[in-house]
């Protein structure tokens, strides 16, 4: 199974670990891409502050993250799974579970970004601030830059199993699952049950619950019905809709009667 997620806004600060080495990274067929994204980053961070900060869509308040894309190369490291905090990575919360879960999480998860197009929850980045819907004056739109490197590796990376996708619509412009692999990604929403609506902090929190439960469950469905199943033997109310033809995803809907 192939768990989609993606970042969070906010992240942790970097660690004490090694600096960045982008040869260790997992999907070693992203490096030459991620070493480009990053040398556009930094250059611009290292130049004019006023100019990155604009490019980079950050508040007055936020105007340090530009001295900290600026040092992306020389800054401590620590595993992503800890980088990335908020709503959803707060319900997951990686740090305590169990080894086997963990273990599960470190092969199952994939969290997209628009600096590292998208890393392993084990692999050690530095923290960064760069969304994928910026536009870096060298490359355009990242979303829109990735998509071409991404179409090359992520099909080996989903394997024959299940693709289960969480990912905000930013960060799925990336990469969308074509053809067979389509067939076995199922796409999630969280509604409020009474209100039929979406509400954000609700859905991200969710999410974070839906994926621990499958990780400490060991529960790991082979494909979109099962995972149905699978989610309402957890205890969660979804709706599924099965695609009307080949080559497209599932989409299910998981109901919460409370907001919180």
């Amino acid at each position: 199974m192939l768990v989609l997620l993606p970042p969070s806004e906010g992240k942790a600060a970097s660690g004490r670990g090694a600096p960045l080495k982008p040869e260790s990274l997992s999907l070693p067929g992203l490096t030459p891409a991620r070493e480009t994204v990053l040398g556009e980053l930094v250059e611009l961070c290292a130049g004019d502050e006023e100019k990155a900060r604009e490019v980079l869509g950050l508040s007055e308040g936020l105007r340090g993250e530009v001295a900290k894309n600026a040092e992306l190369r020389t800054a401590g490291t620590r595993p992503a799974g800890e980088i990335y905090t908020g709503v959803l990575y707060d319900a997951l919360d990686l740090a305590s579970l169990d080894t086997a879960a963990r273990k599960r999480a470190a092969r199952w998860l994939l969290v997209f970004s628009g600096l590292w197009g998208a890393v392993r929850v084990n692999d050690r980045i530095p923290s960064y601030r760069c969304s994928m819907g910026v536009k870096l004056p060298g490359l355009g739109a990242l979303g829109a830059y990735w998509r071409a490197p991404m179409a090359e590796v992520l099909p080996e990376a989903a394997g024959d199993g299940l693709v289960l996708d969480l990912r905000s619509a930013a960060y799925a412009a990336a990469w969308k699952p074509k053809g067979e692999v389509a067939g076995r990604t199922a796409t999630v929403r969280v509604l409020h049950a009474p209100t039929r609506k979406v509400v954000s902090h609700f859905n991200k929190a969710t999410k974070g619950r839906i994926v621990r439960s499958l990780l400490t469950s060991g529960s790991a469905p082979e494909g979109p019905a099962e995972l149905v199943e699978a989610l309402r033997d957890l205890g969660y109310e979804v709706e599924a809709e099965a695609p009307g033809k080949a080559g497209k995803p599932w989409s299910l809907d998981v109901l919460v009667a409370e907001v919180h």
